[in-house]
């Protein structure tokens, strides 16, 4: 009588299934973890664009209500200033600075850059216009929208 083997190893078609289930479950997965990416960056541009507004505000509260000035928005938020705006000398009440950075810009074209301009289409991630309704918003072009929600970038 001949004795039977025991079967080793897989064969060549429950490799193949098994090959063929990884890969469903990749094309499922693949596009949820990018819209997961795209929803990070918004949620940074809300964030970013929250503590620049709040800066904005405190500066305001501190200096009788006066924004701070386009020319020099920058250096206002970052750096202490008196009473009126100005640089601090020696011996003088100081305010701020209200930001230790201007935060990057994390979405669009300009996407990484700190700096914040006056017109919107400036080399800059920021545009700050005193005659705008929110005083500070994304520097990015009106054909650049969210693909998760359709709203401009520069309109958060």
């Amino acid at each position: 009588m001949r004795a039977t083997r025991a079967r080793r190893g897989f064969s060549l078609i429950e490799l193949v299934i098994v090959v063929v289930i990884i890969g469903i479950i990749a094309a499922i997965a693949i596009p949820r973890m990018s819209r997961g990416s795209q929803g990070a960056q918004e949620s940074a541009l809300v964030g970013n664009l929250a503590v620049l507004r709040n800066s904005i505000d405190m500066f305001a509260n501190e200096h009788g209500g006066t924004l701070p000035l386009a020319a020099s928005v920058t250096a206002q938020l970052t750096t202490q200033t008196d009473g009126t705006g100005g640089t601090v000398d020696a011996g003088e009440v100081a305010y701020g600075p209200y930001l230790r950075e201007v935060p990057p810009l994390p979405v669009g074209t300009n996407q990484g850059k700190s700096t914040i301009g006056t017109t919107l289409g400036a080399d800059a991630g920021w545009v700050y216009d005193t005659s705008h309704a929110k005083l500070i918003y994304a520097n990015c072009p009106d054909s650049e929208v969210s693909p998760t929600t359709g709203k401009k970038y520069n309109t958060y």
